[in-house]
C-alpha cells in the first residue's frame, strides 16, 4: 500500500503502531482510516475509538486474519466499515437512485450551458470553447458584468472530459477576507475562533472536476500567494494542518476588472496573472451584439413561460425594438431582469413595450437626440445602472450589488466615486 496508493494519486500515511496512528489523527484529517485488530500498544478498535472521540469524518477499514462475529461487531460499533449484506445492496441502489433524481433537478435548476446568439462574436467565443474545452488548461473569461462569464465556464465544463465529475463555483468577492482561506483549502476544528467544526475546502469538493473562481479581480493579495502555490504543485493544505495532499482539479477563472492595471497598481500578483491567463476568452458586452437581443429574449422568455410555444405571443414588435435601443450596462443580466419583470406585468398575452420597466418608455418619449441630451460616459452609464438596481430592490445595496454580479465592496466605491465627482464639479 505504501508504494501503490501514492502511484494511484493518494497520500498514505504508514504508522507501524495503533499509538502512533492516534497520534497522527491529532495533528491531520485522513479520508479513510485502515487497521489491523490486533496491534502493540493501542488495538485497532482502540484507534477507531479514539478517532470518534476526536469527532473526524474518516472512514474506517478493519483488515484481520482473524474473522470472528465478536470481533466485527465491535468494530462495527466504533464506526468501522460495514459487511456488504443483501440489505446493503438495496439501500445502496435505492441511494444510487435518489442521487441521479438529485443530480437531474440540480441540472434543471442550473439551466442549460447553451450561448445564445448567433453573431460574430458570439460565434468566435464557442469556437474558443470548443478548442480549450477538452484540455486541461486554465481559463481566464474576462468580460463585463453581466455578459454570462459564469454560463461559459459551465459551458467549458460540460464539453471537458470532467463533465461527469463536479462543477464548484466561487464568488472570490462575496467572502471576508478571513474566510476565504477556509472556503478553497477547508479547515480542522479549532484552528481558528469560531472553527466549530472540520470543513472540507472546495478545492477537495471539486477534485477530479472544475473549480470557478469568479471575480478573481477582488481576491485579498495574501490569498493570491497561495492559491498560486496551489496551481503550481496541484496540493492543498487545510487550515490548522500540517501535512498537504494533491487534488486534481481544472481552475477556471473569471474578471470584469483589468489585471494588467491592477498589477501596475501593486493591487494583483504578476506571477498569478500569468499563470491564470493560460487561454483567454473575452466576452462582447452585448451592446457590441444588437442582433442577438432578439433571440437571447425569446430564450429568456421561453425560460420564463414555458407554457407558450409561438414567438408571436411571447413579445411584440414595438416591445423588442424598444429592447434593441437600449444601451445595455447590466449585459445579459439586466436582460434578463428586464424580461422577468415584464412576464410578471403582461399576465397572459404577449410581452407589450408599456410592460417594460419606466426607463425604457422615457427614453423613447425623450428621443436618442445626442446633441440634446448628450453622449453618456461609461461611468453615467454604469451608475444608471447601480441606481436601476437600488430601486429595484428597495435601497437594499447587497441585493443590488448581488444583481449587479460585483462585490459589496465594489458597489459602495462606485457610488464614493460618483458622490466625490458631483461634490468637485
Amino acid at each position: 500500500m505504501k508504494l501503490e496508493l501514492p502511484r494511484m494519486g493518494h497520500t498514505a500515511t504508514i504508522c507501524p503502531d495503533g499509538v502512533t496512528a492516534a497520534a497522527a489523527l491529532e495533528k491531520n484529517v485522513y479520508d479513510c482510516l485502515l487497521v489491523d485488530l490486533d496491534m502493540p500498544g493501542l488495538n485497532g478498535i482502540e484507534v477507531i475509538a479514539r478517532l470518534r472521540q476526536l469527532e473526524l469524518d474518516t472512514d474506517c477499514v478493519v483488515l484481520t486474519g482473524k474473522s470472528s462475529l465478536e470481533s466485527a461487531i465491535a468494530a462495527l460499533r466504533h464506526g468501522a466499515f460495514d459487511y456488504l449484506t443483501k440489505r446493503r445492496v438495496a439501500d445502496k441502489r435505492e441511494l444510487a437512485n435518489k442521487y441521479r433524481a438529485m443530480k437531474r433537478r440540480v441540472e434543471t435548476l442550473e439551466g442549460s450551458s447553451q450561448l445564445v446568439g448567433e453573431s460574430p462574436a458570439m460565434r468566435h467565443v464557442r469556437n474558443l470553447i470548443q478548442k480549450v474545452a477538452p484540455t486541461n488548461s486554465t481559463v481566464l473569461i474576462l468580460g463585463e458584468t453581466g455578459t454570462g462569464k459564469e454560463l461559459v465556464a459551465r459551458s467549458l465544463h460540460d464539453q471537458s472530459l470532467r463533465a461527469d465529475m463536479p462543477f464548484v463555483t466561487i464568488n472570490c468577492g462575496a467572502l471576508p477576507e478571513n474566510l476565504i482561506e477556509s472556503e478553497l483549502f477547508g479547515h480542522r476544528k479549532g484552528s481558528f475562533t469560531g472553527a466549530e467544526e472540520h470543513r472540507v475546502g472546495l478545492f477537495e469538493v471539486a477534485d477530479g472536476g472544475t473549480l470557478f473562481l469568479d471575480e478573481i479581480g477582488e481576491l485579498p493579495k495574501s490569498m493570491q500567494a497561495k492559491l498560486l502555490r496551489v496551481l503550481e504543485s496541484g496540493e492543498i493544505r487545510r487550515v490548522g494542518e500540517n501535512t498537504s495532499f494533491t487534488v486534481d482539479v481544472r481552475v477556471l477563472c473569471a474578471t470584469h476588472r483589468h489585471l494588467e492595471e491592477m498589477v501596475v497598481q501593486d493591487e494583483f500578483r504578476e506571477d498569478l496573472m500569468y499563470r491564470i491567463n493560460t487561454f483567454e476568452i473575452d466576452l462582447p458586452p452585448l451592446r457590441e451584439r444588437i442582433d442577438d437581443i432578439a433571440p437571447l429574449t425569446r430564450h429568456l422568455l421561453g425560460r420564463f413561460r414555458p407554457g407558450i410555444q409561438s414567438d408571436e405571443n411571447l413579445i411584440s414588435p414595438d416591445a423588442l425594438s424598444a429592447l434593441a435601443e437600449h444601451v445595455w450596462p447590466g449585459n445579459v443580466r439586466e436582460l434578463a431582469n428586464v424580461l422577468e419583470h415584464a412576464t410578471i406585468l403582461c399576465d397572459a398575452g404577449p410581452v407589450q413595450s408599456e410592460h417594460l420597466p419606466h426607463q425604457f418608455t422615457t427614453r423613447r418619449l425623450l428621443g436618442a437626440d445626442p446633441v440634446r441630451f448628450g453622449v453618456r460616459t461609461l461611468r453615467e452609464i454604469e451608475l444608471e445602472a447601480i441606481h436601476e438596481a437600488l430601486e429595484r430592490h428597495n435601497g437594499n445595496k447587497p441585493k443590488a450589488a448581488e444583481q449587479l454580479g460585483v462585490s459589496l465592496k465594489t458597489l459602495y466605491n462606485k457610488l464614493n466615486q460618483a458622490s466625490t465627482s458631483s461634490k468637485t464639479a
